[in-house]
């Protein structure tokens, strides 16, 4: 699940275009062996590559990574940097728009050929691939990096558990090995098998915890000296919360594997959680590149508009930002109160507190994502005030709850705007007859405090999700029963809907290539969720792209799911 460390969401994602990436994902997933490339990686550090005497820039982030470790990282901050440096067996196009949706070889020779029934995924290895520290790459080491990464809990490792076969046990300690996946160090052949037909599996692969990394890796967390990868970069010098450098892999080159670029640039990355501080570092060109995931503040806009024109813009994405609403405690196990949520809330005020770059909605799928339905909410049009008769509706139905007076805690991070949000939005379950406090808590450690059920188990509170892969069943693990856990909760609202579970077995299996022939049941289920109000989304926005003087703004490209590809930066 990615988390991101601002109001996340899309305003004009080009639908048509998005729709067509989706496609051409799929187009691609499904694919055998006639979509490849050279089947040999030219590794030698004499074919180019960013190397010490390369320049170096200075990106801003506003929240640091959640780990660096490929094996726990599940944060945007986390995978802006660990895709440049853990290739997998299949990556992401390093491109903007619909072309950075597509899946093309990573370590692998091509895309892998794929049984008729869609159980088993056969690949080849590229022969002569090493990994940054110089050991040579295995077929069997892509098994232990799916081991380590379940074994040290990986966020999404529900991924692999729930659709290797024989992952599941080994994550129970049943085995010792994953079953399903057999790999021939001789040939390079890779062969993975799953319990069932599942969509976005080639997606899943394309994660950077799935990013080959040495047998010889201990299996333990390595946060601050992450593993040695294979990719154009190596991550370098991590201070906890403070800083991490991106220095070139001595064993790669710009023509190692084709469609990844080799780099241009050492990368020095300081956490800074100061927006206001963060904007006036690059707009003064004394920082070299602004966090996508942060907001320029209001009070800003202006001067960057008009001293930083050429060099700044607003790039969509495919994201949500919702409060959750936890179904399991009180007042939201009453539908009615959380239907009372959504009738009193004014997503222009939201809007409003970002800056204006929030676009209110009310569906938890964005614009962009096949399965967005069209229809109007169901609780009055968000780009619109509250009325006077809905905002009465939502006293009505705290009162018919039964629920007037319950206390409330509101969660939300210490970053902008989203205490803001926080204390917003209780004053709106205050003025519906809730009785609601603000419970704010440092970003970095607000993902894992909301997501501890054991512990916290919070009622409601502020999170965002950016897409993982574009295929809706990324955004349903957020109402999937099955991503209910103790620690490392991604359904936080706890729904466990028998429907929605019945049309999840449904549509999951449905490859990528055909997501448009199941479009109108992504949009149903989504209407339907929207009229249970399982959560009360904020709405999408936009995100910007923000450089200094030195960059080559044009070159920098701003990836579908990765955000800023720093292997694209480049001085002018």
């Amino acid at each position: 699940m990615t988390k991101r460390s601002r109001p996340s969401g899309l305003l004009s994602l080009l639908l048509a275009g998005v729709l067509a990436a989706a496609l051409t994902l799929g187009l691609s997933a499904c694919g055998s062996s006639s979509n490849s490339s050279s089947g040999s990686a030219t590794n030698a550090s004499d074919t180019g590559g960013v190397t010490a005497s390369s320049p170096t820039v200075t990106v801003l982030m506003g929240t640091a990574p959640d780990s660096l470790d490929p094996a726990l990282g599940v944060s945007t901050q986390s995978y802006e940097a660990t895709w440049l440096a853990y290739t997998g067996l299949v990556t992401y196009a390093h491109a903007s728009g619909a072309a950075g949706a597509q899946l093309i070889p990573g370590l692998a020779t091509s895309l892998p050929t794929i049984s008729a029934d869609g159980k088993t995924y056969t690949f080849v290895l590229r022969k002569g691939l090493l990994y940054a520290n110089g050991e040579a790459v295995k077929a069997s080491d892509f098994a232990y990096t799916l081991e380590r990464a379940i074994k040290l809990g990986w966020g999404n490792k529900q991924f692999l558990t729930g659709h290797i076969v024989g992952a599941e046990a080994f994550d129970a300690g049943k085995a010792h090995s994953i079953s399903g996946i057999a790999a021939n160090d001789a040939t390079g052949g890779i062969t993975v098998k799953l319990t069932a037909p599942f969509g976005p599996f080639l997606n899943v692969l394309a994660f950077p915890a799935a990013g080959l990394v040495p047998a010889s890796t201990p299996m333990k967390p390595l946060p601050n000296n992450p593993p040695a990868g294979v990719g154009p970069y190596t991550i370098v010098h991590v201070v906890p919360n403070q800083s991490f450098g991106m220095a070139g892999n001595p064993h790669w080159a710009s023509e190692a594997i084709s469609g990844i670029p080799g780099g241009h640039t050492n990368i020095d990355v300081n956490i800074v959680t100061n927006n206001q501080s963060s904007a006036e570092q690059v707009l003064n060109n004394t920082a070299d590149v602004f966090d996508w995931n942060d907001t320029v503040p209001g009070t800003l806009l202006p001067r960057v508009h008009s001293q930083a024109a050429s060099r700044y813009a607003q790039e969509p994405t495919v994201s949500t930002e919702f409060f959750f609403l936890n179904t399991q405690a009180k007042p939201f196990s009453s539908q009615l109160a959380r239907e009372a949520v959504n009738y009193a809330l004014d997503r222009r005020a939201l809007s409003r507190l970002d800056g204006g770059q929030l676009t209110p909605a009310c569906y938890l799928l964005p614009i962009g994502m096949p399965g967005h339905p069209n229809g109007p909410c169901p609780y009055g049009d968000p780009n619109e005030p509250v009325t006077a008769a809905n905002f009465a509706k939502a006293k009505e139905l705290i009162t018919q709850s039964g629920m007037a007076g319950t206390s409330v805690n509101v969660w939300s991070e210490s970053h902008p705007p989203h205490k803001e949000y926080a204390d917003y939005y209780a004053s709106v379950l205050n003025s519906i007859g809730l009785k609601a406090t603000v419970k704010i808590v440092a970003a970095a450690q607000y993902p894992a405090t909301i997501g501890n059920i054991k512990n916290v188990n919070p009622q409601t509170g502020w999170i965002a999700f950016s897409q993982d892969f574009p295929n809706p069943v990324d955004f349903y693990q957020l109402l999937d029963a099955e991503s209910i856990s103790p620690t490392e909760n991604h359904n936080l609202s706890q729904v466990n809907d028998p429907h929605i579970q019945s049309e999840l077995a449904a549509l999951s299996p449905v490859p990528s290539s055909k997501l448009n022939s199941v479009v109108p049941k992504w949009q149903a289920l989504d209407e339907y969720t929207a009229q249970k109000a399982y959560i009360a989304v904020l709405g999408y926005d936009d995100v910007p792209k923000f450089t200094s003087e030195r960059i080559n703004f044009g070159a920098l490209v701003f990836h579908p799911v990765y955000g800023n590809d720093w292997s694209t930066l480049q001085l002018k």
